[in-house]
């Protein structure tokens, strides 16, 4: 029996966008999905770039649906699976400069501006909970 290697990388990665997905964020798997949702979303906006990495299953991922428990949340929750939609990963980044690409990672727009942005190397040392303080400091603050 042969798996091509696409079906069997999908099938890998499903658990990892079930991780966003299941807490309510949408995902733009393809570049016009991303410019059809990211330069029109109102108000607050909260992008994660995913990742198969350790450090995104074991601090992005809950870190992220930690803080999306929080009283205040962004009005729009989208994702984007670096390495896995790169061309969606390609058009999301766009939106994030002036910051290097960095995956995973997470950012926060407020009517298209960037105004908050966690890399991954403030990720990767830190556990889910500093992740998601930081991340619900950043709710309160842009998206009253």
């Amino acid at each position: 029996m042969s798996m091509s290697f696409d079906r069997y990388m999908k099938d890998m990665v499903q658990p990892m966008r079930d991780d966003l997905t299941r807490v309510g964020i949408e995902e733009l798997t393809t570049p016009e999905a991303v410019e059809e949702k990211l330069p029109t979303a109102k108000g607050t906006t909260l992008l994660v770039i995913n990742s198969v990495c350790g450090c995104a299953a074991g601090q992005c991922r809950p870190g992220v649906a930690k803080a999306l428990q929080h009283e205040v949340t962004p009005d729009n929750l989208f994702t984007v699976f670096a390495g896995q939609d790169k061309e969606a990963t390609a058009k999301a980044r766009e939106y994030l400069l002036p910051y290097p690409p960095s995956s995973p990672s997470i950012a926060l727009l407020k009517d298209g501006e960037l105004v908050h942005f966690v890399e991954r190397h403030s990720i990767e040392n830190r556990g889910a909970d500093d992740i998601a303080a930081e991340l619900t400091a950043a709710f309160d603050r842009f998206c009253k």
